[in-house]
C-alpha cells in the first residue's frame, strides 16, 4: 500500500470517529443529565469533535492538487453545501448547549423543556442527519486520488466557473 493511500485512511478513520463520537453523544447525553458538570463535559467534546471535523475537511481540501494550483472555488463550488451544513449545525449545537446548559444552572428545581428549546432540539436533530449525511459523503469523496492529480475534469471545471 502506497504512503498516500495510508494517509487517506488514517485521515478517513480519524474523521468517521469524530462522527461516531457526535452521534453517540446525540444519542446518550440525555442519560446524563442529572449531573450538570458531566453534561458540561460532553458538550464541550461534542463541541470540539465538530471544530475538529470542519477543521480536518479543510485541511483535506488545503492539501489537494486543486487548492494547490489555485483553483479553491473550483473546490467551494462542489463542497458548498457541505460546508454550509457544518457550520449550521456547528452554530445550533453550541446554541441548544448553552442554552439548555444556563437552564440547567439558573432553574434547577424546575422543568427544562421549554417550547422555544424543544423546538431548537427539534431542528438541531433534523440538522444533524443532513449534517451526517453531508459530512460522510463529502469525506469519502475528498479521500479520491482524482482530487490529488491533474486530470480533464478539472480543466472542465474551471471552463464552468469562469
Amino acid at each position: 500500500m502506497h504512503l498516500s493511500a495510508k494517509r487517506y485512511i488514517v485521515m478517513l478513520s480519524f474523521q468517521l470517529a469524530l462522527m461516531l463520537v457526535d452521534i453517540l453523544i446525540n444519542a446518550f447525553s440525555d442519560f446524563f443529565r442529572n449531573d450538570n458538570v458531566v453534561i458540561l463535559v460532553i458538550y464541550i467534546v461534542q463541541d470540539f469533535c465538530l471544530v475538529f471535523s470542519l477543521i480536518s475537511i479543510f485541511l483535506n481540501f488545503f492539501s489537494t492538487f486543486i487548492f494547490q494550483a489555485g483553483l479553491i472555488g473550483l473546490l467551494l463550488v462542489r463542497f458548498r453545501e457541505t460546508i454550509t451544513v457544518c457550520i449550521v449545525y456547528l452554530i445550533l449545537t453550541i446554541s441548544l448547549h448553552i442554552w439548555s446548559l444556563t437552564l440547567r444552572w439558573n432553574y434547577s428545581r424546575q422543568p427544562l423543556w421549554t417550547n422555544a428549546l424543544l423546538t431548537l432540539f427539534v431542528i438541531q436533530r433534523f440538522t444533524a442527519a443532513i449534517y451526517y449525511f453531508c459530512y460522510k459523503r463529502t469525506v469519502l469523496r475528498i479521500s479520491d486520488p482524482r482530487y490529488y492529480e491533474d486530470s480533464n475534469w478539472i480543466k472542465q471545471g474551471t471552463e464552468s466557473i469562469s
